[in-house]
């Protein structure tokens, strides 16, 4: 992972939030594709922040004809969080016992951020993928959410070892979401966020604009 900066830096950490107050809006009633499957009896998992949702719209804008933006997670509550991070760090050591917590901690981060920074809580963070002009997802090498050891790796941006139409359209993704400035978790091609404190280091931001928040009870 040489030259990846992974979601447990301390450089992630250290970056303060002023959280600038923008509503949880929910991508089901805009012009994005959402993919149902990690649906929630409340909708969480369609909802990201207001300035994220304006900037995946103007990312649907740039993407070629026929090609859509799928959503499929968004906002993630802290506790939900929680569990994906704390049951991937069993697997991790069940699978690694001769590794220390530091190892275990840092390996785990590739895949689940930590849940004291996590993109997702801040309603900042999205994992997405194309699909065609009928809904049906694209080819872009793994599945999203596949983790480095089912993938062999092939869930980083950069891997090696997709197809050359994998990587086009890892390309075609990227464009469109870099241009209307999110920032991509390399370990995860599907991951990308704005305003949360990794989109704060790498673009340079000397603070986050959003933090762990709630879904509003009331949506309206």
């Amino acid at each position: 992972m040489p030259g990846i900066i992974l979601m447990c830096d301390p450089c992630v950490a250290a970056i303060p939030v002023r959280e600038c107050g923008e509503r949880l809006r929910d991508v089901r009633y805009s012009r994005l594709l959402v993919d149902r499957s990690r649906q929630d009896a409340e909708g969480a998992f369609a909802h990201v922040r207001e300035g994220v949702l304006e900037r995946l719209q103007r990312a649907q804008s740039a993407l070629p004809d026929g090609v859509r933006l799928l959503l499929v997670e968004g906002y993630r509550p802290p506790a939900l969080q929680e569990q994906y991070f704390e049951r991937y760090v069993a697997w991790l050591r069940a699978a690694n016992p001769q590794w220390s917590g530091t190892q275990v901690h840092r390996a785990a981060s590739r895949f689940v951020a930590p849940p004291e920074i996590a993109p997702h809580t801040a309603g900042a963070a999205v994992d997405i993928t194309l699909a065609d002009a009928n809904g049906h997802e694209l080819d872009l090498g793994t599945d999203t959410n596949a983790t480095p050891e089912e993938s062999d790796g092939a869930c980083y941006m950069d891997a090696k070892n997709i197809s050359a139409k994998a990587r086009y359209h890892r390309r075609i993704l990227a464009h469109a979401l870099a241009g209307a400035g999110l920032v991509n978790y390399e370990t995860e091609w599907w991951h990308w966020s704005y305003g949360d404190r990794y989109w704060a280091v790498k673009t340079g931001s000397p603070t986050a604009l959003y933090g762990p928040c709630s879904l509003p009870a009331q949506q309206g």
